[in-house]
């Protein structure tokens, strides 16, 4: 009954923010119930852990010490229409019922309160996105002889369109699409779908790199904007991190996936004359990967050189070399989709 009642929604309060996370990641959910001894104690988000992660808190911190302290819970004489306006309002995923003795006695779920698994996102924007569409995929041949990378199908949509379906559930539906390789095959396959959003092309004449193109649109751009590669999904709110970028007074926010490495082998730390420091059996090592999406002042586009080749990281070490503000919102490993490669690929479709 009580494995029903809390579906491994719970976390002991002496677990890790990185341990919350790969157990979210495992769940596909963003809140879970933190306990001390079977006592409720409170709820920690996907949320809570981006923000520890943005403050430089190692990712070995306890749970405990990132607790907020005003959460929204139910009480035993709060109305069902009570809770549910509450869930609604605030986006919870869950709500626990809590007595006076901190003891959970019952739970309501997202899922079973609105019959819908997916909660919609905090904030609407209309902002522009530059998807970078115009690259040969060569990670993925040899089907990318045939199809460009933005049209391989993961299920019965293709890479591109579930995309801009990200996008447009948050309100964005103008695209600007960089294309290259097998351009008018993805024009002409767009085209054909009769999408529902304003879709305009440019295309280089020459390989520019992952930003030089982005310095044809320098006329077009004149507002705050997304970039995203044409082979990532981010299943992320992208409000909150339209949110960190303007509360941060960012010029370029860098959006990255915490990816996580076991090493197979116990590892040895040594000092002078060889004396063992440390023996660590079969470590994890986290890093943040740039996961190939962006957000970008439209100001940056005249700042890029016209008709070169150009990276997006030399832009980013451009922009903080002049003493701009880069920032770097952090997702989980599994709410960042890299579809580029086979494995990962084959994971998703």
């Amino acid at each position: 009954m009580e494995e029903q009642l809390f579906r491994n929604r719970v976390i002991d309060k002496d677990a890790s923010l990185l341990d919350a996370f790969k157990k979210m990641d495992i769940l596909d959910k963003k809140l879970l119930l933190v306990q001390n001894k079977q006592k409720f104690l409170g709820l920690i988000s996907a949320g809570d852990i981006q923000r520890a992660i943005i403050q430089n808190k190692p990712l070995e911190t306890k749970i405990s010490e990132v607790l907020r302290k005003n959460i929204r819970i139910g009480r035993p004489s709060d109305s069902f229409d009570f809770i549910k306006q509450m869930m609604l309002e605030y986006r919870m995923e869950l709500c626990p019922v809590v007595d006076s003795d901190n003891n959970i006695i019952d739970i309501y779920y997202w899922e079973d309160v609105f019959k819908e698994k997916e909660i919609q996102p905090k904030n609407q924007f209309n902002l522009p996105v530059i998807v970078m569409a115009g690259g040969f995929g060569t990670r993925l041949k040899p089907l990318t002889n045939v199809l460009p990378k933005p049209l391989i199908p993961i299920g019965e949509k293709t890479i591109i369109e579930h995309i801009f379906q990200r996008f447009s559930k948050h309100g964005c539906n103008t695209f600007h699409i960089s294309v290259n390789y097998k351009a008018e095959l993805i024009e002409y396959y767009l085209k054909s779908q009769k999408l529902p959003y304003s879709l305009s092309y440019f295309k280089e004449d020459k390989p520019m790199g992952t930003a030089g193109s982005l310095s044809m649109l320098k006329d077009i751009i004149k507002e705050t904007f997304f970039v995203s590669n044409c082979d990532i999904i981010i299943e992320q709110d992208y409000s909150e991190i339209l949110d960190y970028h303007k509360s941060n007074k960012n010029d370029i926010t860098i959006v990255a996936a915490l990816k996580h490495y076991s090493i197979p082998y116990g590892t040895i730390a040594t000092g002078e004359n060889g004396k063992l420091l440390n023996l660590q059996e079969k470590p994890e090592i986290t890093f943040k990967i740039n996961s190939g999406m962006y957000i970008l002042e439209p100001y940056i586009l005249s700042e890029l050189p016209p008709n070169d080749f150009f990276h997006i990281t030399h832009l980013i070490d451009m922009i903080k070399n002049n003493g701009g503000n880069v920032g770097v919102f952090p997702v989980s490993e599994k709410s960042w989709k890299d579809i580029g490669e086979w494995d990962e690929y084959l994971k998703n479709n």
